[in-house]
């Protein structure tokens, strides 16, 4: 990716804080103040670390951006 962040979309309505993604990737993941997941500025896990994080969401609130979702955003 251009910005060379991951391509992980955080959906925050249906996050619930599980702290999952963090637990399985916590070079790419943290929570915010209120417990919400959030990207770190320079993730640096692999992404078969990420994507298995994405996978594991409990609630689904994570996903991986397209091609077609990164080009719509543009």
């Amino acid at each position: 990716m251009a910005d060379g962040l991951p391509p992980i979309i955080i959906d925050r309505a249906l996050c619930v804080g599980a702290g999952t993604c963090s637990l399985a990737a916590p070079a790419t993941f943290s929570h915010d103040k209120d417990g919400y997941a959030t990207l770190l500025e320079r993730p640096l896990d692999p992404p078969e670390v990420y994507e298995a994080a994405v996978v594991g969401c409990p609630v689904r609130a994570l996903s991986l951006r397209t091609d077609d979702a990164e080009s719509a955003q543009e």
